[in-house]
């Protein structure tokens, strides 16, 4: 499918965009990749860079002209503790670039449109959510400002799919909570698992674990959500959001104990903080649409996957 085609990655500098665009190298895919601030880090002659401000409408018109398809990475994310300080940071920005780049799609007449959505859609459950259970409820109270602005940007997504006369292929994915290599590993904007991984590495005594450690996720390995998202973007023809996770549920200590073991800190003085912010502490995702529609499964294991991750982050923080 790609193989040839002009494919736009907003994003291309970021932890997704990056790994996404490995994966259509090797498909053969003529790449523009969209960055903002953060420098790419793949350096290829099969990629054109171009760097922009996905919040300009000009900008957004000139990187998705001549485009096949487009895979909207970019986005404005953060960790734990600036979604409780600062929460409209995931508001403004993110709500007018993902109206600006599916305005701008459907103007340069794109083939398809890929967007990536969250499971912060979902209301606070105690069993696997399903794609249809995204309106049963509110969103968890501390995702009340990401999770609906989730939800906006996938209604924006079927006004181009479904309400128009001549509809543009939009795709909404929305992933488990993803890890692997060329993450966010600054403190302040990173995740639990990366934030994790830094510390083992760094050797912290005692190593902080922000809450109890009991919040159950689904951790799925960077290069399989890649694959599950080239797979919807090839098998997906109308808006139809679609879970892309491991189906495994994972505790925090379950995690730390694969980082600890990957990381050879497995003496580590683990020093849990109940007084520091966290997010839903249980999210369960039901992933038969994807094994059904797409084919997909989930491949990497979690201590291979985080083993991957140390290794790489380490190498990284050594060159």
């Amino acid at each position: 499918m790609f193989e040839g085609k002009n494919v736009l990655v907003a994003g291309g500098a970021g932890f997704v965009g990056t790994n996404l665009i490995k994966a259509l190298l090797e498909r053969g895919a003529q790449i523009r990749a969209a960055f903002h601030k953060r420098p790419p880090v793949i350096n290829d002659g099969r990629i054109t860079y171009t760097q922009c401000d996905l919040t300009d409408r000009d900008d957004c018109n000139r990187v998705t002209r001549d485009m096949d398809f487009v895979f909207m990475c970019a986005a404005n994310t953060s960790g734990a503790a600036v979604m409780e300080k600062t929460p409209l940071v995931h508001v403004t920005p993110n709500v007018i670039m993902n109206a600006l780049m599916l305005e701008a799609a459907y103007t340069q007449k794109v083939e398809k449109f890929l967007w990536i959505s969250s499971n912060t859609v979902y209301p606070l459950t105690d069993y696997p959510v399903k794609e249809d259970d995204v309106m049963k409820g509110d969103v968890y109270e501390k995702y009340f400002f990401v999770g609906w602005m989730k939800r906006f940007t996938e209604i924006m997504c079927e006004m181009y799919a479904r309400k128009l006369k001549e509809p543009m292929r939009v795709v909404v994915v929305r992933p488990a909570n993803i890890y692997g290599e060329h993450d966010d590993f600054e403190w302040e904007t990173s995740h639990v698992i990366p934030a994790l991984i830094r510390k083992a590495v760094e050797r912290h005594n005692p190593l902080e674990v922000w809450g109890d450690g009991n919040d159950i996720k689904d951790l799925i390995y960077v290069g399989d959500f890649v694959e599950g998202m080239l797979l919807a973007m090839e098998r997906i023809d109308s808006f139809d959001p679609i879970n892309i996770g491991s189906g495994r549920p994972c505790s925090i200590r379950e995690a730390l104990a694969a980082i600890l073991k990957a990381a050879g800190y497995e003496d580590a003085a683990v020093a849990y903080n109940s007084s520091k912010p966290t997010m839903i502490p249980k999210r369960l995702i039901d992933v038969t649409k994807a094994r059904e529609l797409l084919g997909f499964e989930a491949k990497t294991p979690l201590v291979e996957g985080i083993k991957r991750t140390v290794q790489w982050y380490r190498k990284t923080t050594q060159a």
